[in-house]
């Protein structure tokens, strides 16, 4: 007698990402906006400058990712942590070619766009998908991992761009990124467009969304925002993103049920 396991069933006993789910959204906007206002709070307060900080969070995001590429399976904690420092590096690449060499925000805006799809055209010409749902191989993961940083550094330029370049101010700017979410979540859910591009097109829009949501909380009334400030606004958002992943940790909510094994004779 033969046991066969679905290639859905083994697919998602080795995935080293979670499922698109809404909690998935919901963290994700989460970190984006803690990316964000953590880095201004770290800019600000370690007193090591703007290049000394980009320093020391991508030595702890190095550390972080290589503890998650050598996980065999997905680990909640290890991959959202993971994602929330790539959000503030992300941040800190960006403002460090703004603030520190003085490059035009739609310059860093279109450096990072081309630079995320050449990423994506990398990874489609060597593996031939850009499904998440497939990130079972150690060169996968690290084209993941190199989209999701180019993801929140254009996303990070480009709320930027949309409530300081623009002028639209911050709640503004985060209608409008969160208006486009919508529209492509309407073209998935009631068109079925392709749900590789529709996944990847929300992914980067969530980051200028947080961005500009981080900003609007965090910044002074004066300057267009709420002034909750960023240590507030940050340790709000670490807090709801631990009790979340430590739901789905016992939960296990957003990875896919091995289930229906199949035994032929």
């Amino acid at each position: 007698m033969h046991v066969l396991m679905p290639k859905e069933n083994a697919r998602g006993l080795l995935n080293k990402v979670p499922e698109v789910t809404l909690w998935f959204w919901i963290i994700k906007i989460l970190a984006t906006t803690v990316g964000e206002t953590a880095a201004d709070f770290l800019n600000f307060n370690l007193n090591v400058g703007l290049t000394g900080t980009s320093l020391l969070m991508s030595a702890l995001l190095a550390a972080f990712l290589i503890v998650q590429v050598r996980t065999r399976a997905y680990v909640p904690w290890v991959y959202w942590v993971a994602v929330v420092l790539i959000s503030i590096v992300g941040t800190l690449i960006s403002d460090n070619l703004v603030d520190n060499l003085g490059v035009a925000l739609e310059t860093t805006t279109i450096v990072f766009a081309i630079a995320l799809v050449a990423t994506f055209g990398a990874w489609y010409w060597s593996e031939r998908t850009l499904s998440i749902h497939t990130i079972v191989t150690l060169r996968r993961e690290l084209f993941y991992w190199a989209a999701i940083l180019f993801t929140f550094a254009l996303g990070t330029a480009a709320g930027d761009l949309a409530s300081e370049g623009l002028s639209l101010g911050y709640a503004t700017a985060a209608l409008g990124f969160a208006g486009a979410i919508a529209v492509v979540a309407v073209a998935h859910f009631g068109f079925k467009a392709n749900a590789v591009a529709t996944f990847w097109i929300a992914y980067i829009l969530t980051r200028p969304l947080g961005a500009s949501l981080g900003d609007y909380l965090s910044q002074p009334v004066a300057d267009g925002g709420l002034g909750l400030g960023a240590v507030v606004t940050s340790v709000a958002f670490l807090a709801t993103i631990l009790a979340l992943v430590a739901y789905l940790t016992i939960t296990r909510k957003d990875v896919l049920d091995p289930v229906a094994i199949e035994s032929v004779s």
